[in-house]
Protein backbone atom coordinates (compact mmCIF):
# COMPACT_ATOMS: atom_id res chain seq x y z
CA UNK A 1 0.00 0.00 0.00
CA UNK A 2 1.30 3.31 -0.78
CA UNK A 3 1.58 6.39 1.87
CA UNK A 4 -0.53 9.19 1.24
CA UNK A 5 2.45 11.92 2.78
CA UNK A 6 1.83 15.43 3.54
CA UNK A 7 4.32 17.68 2.77
CA UNK A 8 3.92 21.58 3.82
CA UNK A 9 6.06 24.43 4.81
CA UNK A 10 5.03 26.27 7.66
CA UNK A 11 6.44 29.48 9.58
CA UNK A 12 6.64 29.02 13.04
CA UNK A 13 2.97 30.42 13.79
CA UNK A 14 1.47 27.53 12.05
CA UNK A 15 1.01 29.84 8.59
CA UNK A 16 1.19 27.56 5.56
CA UNK A 17 -0.49 30.55 3.04
CA UNK A 18 1.36 32.24 0.43
CA UNK A 19 4.99 30.52 1.31
CA UNK A 20 6.26 31.27 -2.21
CA UNK A 21 3.66 33.91 -3.39
CA UNK A 22 4.47 37.52 -2.50
CA UNK A 23 1.05 38.82 -4.66
CA UNK A 24 -0.93 36.23 -2.54
CA UNK A 25 -1.42 38.28 0.51
CA UNK A 26 0.59 40.47 2.63
CA UNK A 27 3.73 38.80 4.02
CA UNK A 28 3.52 36.07 1.06
CA UNK A 29 6.78 34.82 -0.33
CA UNK A 30 8.00 34.40 3.22
CA UNK A 31 9.52 31.05 2.69
CA UNK A 32 11.87 31.85 -0.46
CA UNK A 33 14.44 33.04 1.98
CA UNK A 34 15.17 30.07 3.70
CA UNK A 35 16.07 27.82 0.52
CA UNK A 36 19.49 27.10 0.26
CA UNK A 37 21.55 23.93 -1.13
CA UNK A 38 21.08 21.57 1.77
CA UNK A 39 16.68 22.91 1.73
CA UNK A 40 17.29 22.10 -2.28
CA UNK A 41 18.98 18.02 -1.92
CA UNK A 42 16.43 17.29 1.11
CA UNK A 43 13.19 18.45 -0.96
CA UNK A 44 14.28 16.66 -4.46
CA UNK A 45 14.94 13.46 -1.92
CA UNK A 46 11.32 13.38 -0.66
CA UNK A 47 10.55 14.26 -4.22
CA UNK A 48 12.26 11.33 -5.41
CA UNK A 49 10.69 8.89 -2.67
CA UNK A 50 6.88 9.48 -4.11
CA UNK A 51 5.62 8.92 -7.10
CA UNK A 52 2.79 10.67 -7.76
CA UNK A 53 1.79 13.84 -6.39
CA UNK A 54 -2.15 14.58 -4.90
CA UNK A 55 -3.18 18.01 -5.26
CA UNK A 56 -6.36 20.62 -4.60
CA UNK A 57 -7.53 22.65 -7.62
CA UNK A 58 -5.98 25.64 -6.22
CA UNK A 59 -2.37 24.14 -6.17
CA UNK A 60 -2.86 22.51 -9.20
CA UNK A 61 -3.89 25.57 -10.94
CA UNK A 62 -0.60 27.41 -9.64
CA UNK A 63 2.01 24.92 -10.37
CA UNK A 64 0.97 23.69 -13.96
CA UNK A 65 0.97 27.36 -14.88
CA UNK A 66 4.76 27.69 -13.65
CA UNK A 67 6.40 24.27 -13.44
CA UNK A 68 6.34 23.25 -17.15
CA UNK A 69 8.36 26.18 -17.53
CA UNK A 70 10.96 25.82 -15.72
CA UNK A 71 14.22 23.99 -15.72
CA UNK A 72 16.85 23.83 -13.19
CA UNK A 73 20.39 22.58 -12.22
CA UNK A 74 19.44 20.20 -9.70
CA UNK A 75 16.66 18.37 -11.66
CA UNK A 76 13.93 19.22 -9.51
CA UNK A 77 11.64 20.93 -11.92
CA UNK A 78 12.46 17.90 -13.86
CA UNK A 79 11.17 15.88 -11.09
CA UNK A 80 7.89 17.48 -10.68
CA UNK A 81 7.09 17.71 -14.39
CA UNK A 82 7.57 13.54 -14.82
CA UNK A 83 5.72 12.69 -11.83
CA UNK A 84 1.48 11.71 -12.24
CA UNK A 85 -0.34 14.46 -10.82
CA UNK A 86 -4.22 13.16 -9.34
CA UNK A 87 -6.29 16.47 -8.76
CA UNK A 88 -9.51 16.68 -6.42
CA UNK A 89 -11.68 19.21 -7.69
CA UNK A 90 -15.55 19.72 -8.12
CA UNK A 91 -15.23 22.58 -10.16
CA UNK A 92 -12.59 21.59 -13.53
CA UNK A 93 -13.98 19.57 -15.96
CA UNK A 94 -10.43 18.57 -17.40
CA UNK A 95 -6.45 18.83 -16.55
CA UNK A 96 -3.18 18.52 -18.29
CA UNK A 97 0.40 18.37 -17.03
CA UNK A 98 0.64 14.45 -16.89
CA UNK A 99 -2.54 14.93 -14.53
CA UNK A 100 -5.92 12.79 -13.95
CA UNK A 101 -8.86 14.65 -12.49
CA UNK A 102 -10.21 12.36 -9.37
CA UNK A 103 -14.21 11.66 -10.14
CA UNK A 104 -16.63 11.34 -7.90
CA UNK A 105 -16.08 10.62 -3.95
CA UNK A 106 -12.81 11.64 -3.37
CA UNK A 107 -12.34 9.35 -0.50
CA UNK A 108 -12.58 6.58 -2.36
CA UNK A 109 -10.46 7.12 -5.40
CA UNK A 110 -7.64 8.16 -2.66
CA UNK A 111 -8.13 4.43 -1.09
CA UNK A 112 -8.25 3.02 -4.55
CA UNK A 113 -4.90 4.60 -5.22
CA UNK A 114 -3.28 3.74 -1.63
CA UNK A 115 -3.90 0.48 -3.20
CA UNK A 116 -1.58 0.53 -6.61
CA UNK A 117 1.50 -0.10 -6.01
CA UNK A 118 3.75 2.71 -6.28
CA UNK A 119 5.76 4.42 -3.72
CA UNK A 120 4.03 7.24 -2.31
CA UNK A 121 0.99 10.05 -2.91
CA UNK A 122 2.82 13.32 -2.19
CA UNK A 123 0.82 16.27 -1.37
CA UNK A 124 1.96 19.93 -1.45
CA UNK A 125 -0.11 23.02 -0.26
CA UNK A 126 -3.79 22.07 -1.31
CA UNK A 127 -5.55 22.93 2.68
CA UNK A 128 -8.79 22.62 1.55
CA UNK A 129 -7.84 18.58 0.65
CA UNK A 130 -5.41 18.07 3.77
CA UNK A 131 -8.35 18.73 5.81
CA UNK A 132 -10.46 16.84 3.73
CA UNK A 133 -8.20 13.74 3.65
CA UNK A 134 -7.19 13.61 7.68
CA UNK A 135 -10.92 13.99 8.51
CA UNK A 136 -11.30 10.41 6.21
CA UNK A 137 -7.93 9.24 8.30
CA UNK A 138 -6.55 8.57 4.70
CA UNK A 139 -3.09 10.47 5.26
CA UNK A 140 -0.48 8.41 6.54
CA UNK A 141 2.54 11.02 7.17
CA UNK A 142 2.81 14.71 7.38
CA UNK A 143 6.55 16.29 6.83
CA UNK A 144 6.21 19.53 8.43
CA UNK A 145 8.82 22.14 7.36
CA UNK A 146 8.63 24.61 10.20
CA UNK A 147 10.71 28.03 9.20
CA UNK A 148 12.21 30.23 11.70
CA UNK A 149 9.59 33.55 10.78
CA UNK A 150 6.15 34.59 12.50
CA UNK A 151 4.33 35.99 9.60
CA UNK A 152 1.48 37.02 11.77
CA UNK A 153 -1.42 36.49 9.70
CA UNK A 154 -2.80 34.10 6.56
CA UNK A 155 -4.38 30.66 6.69
CA UNK A 156 -3.18 27.73 8.87
CA UNK A 157 -2.86 24.15 7.92
CA UNK A 158 -4.16 22.61 11.42
CA UNK A 159 -6.97 24.65 13.44
CA UNK A 160 -10.32 24.04 14.67
CA UNK A 161 -12.19 21.36 13.34
CA UNK A 162 -10.06 18.32 13.02
CA UNK A 163 -9.99 15.01 13.92
CA UNK A 164 -8.22 13.88 17.32
CA UNK A 165 -5.25 11.88 15.99
CA UNK A 166 -2.05 10.54 17.75
CA UNK A 167 1.34 10.98 15.49
CA UNK A 168 4.73 9.29 16.23
CA UNK A 169 7.77 11.20 15.23
CA UNK A 170 9.61 9.24 12.78
CA UNK A 171 12.68 12.18 11.90
CA UNK A 172 14.11 15.32 11.99
CA UNK A 173 16.39 17.39 9.86
CA UNK A 174 17.54 20.76 9.92
CA UNK A 175 18.47 22.99 7.31
CA UNK A 176 21.69 25.25 7.39
CA UNK A 177 19.35 28.30 6.91
CA UNK A 178 17.25 26.76 10.14
CA UNK A 179 14.42 25.09 9.10
CA UNK A 180 13.65 22.20 11.42
CA UNK A 181 11.87 19.23 9.48
CA UNK A 182 9.57 17.16 11.57
CA UNK A 183 8.51 14.00 9.88
CA UNK A 184 5.63 12.37 11.71
CA UNK A 185 3.94 9.10 10.50
CA UNK A 186 0.32 7.47 12.06
CA UNK A 187 1.18 4.56 14.36
CA UNK A 188 -0.03 0.81 12.70
CA UNK A 189 -3.83 0.47 12.90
Amino acid sequence: MRPVIVQEFLSLDGVMQGPGDASEFPGGGWQRQYVGDDHNAIILTQFVDADALLLGRKTYEGFASVWPMIRDEIGFADRINAMTKYVASSTLHEVSWRATLLRGDVADAVRALKEEPGKGLLVIGSRKLVRYLHKHDLVDEYRLWVHPIIVGSGTRLFDEGLNTSRWLLKDVERTGEGVVILTYRRPLR
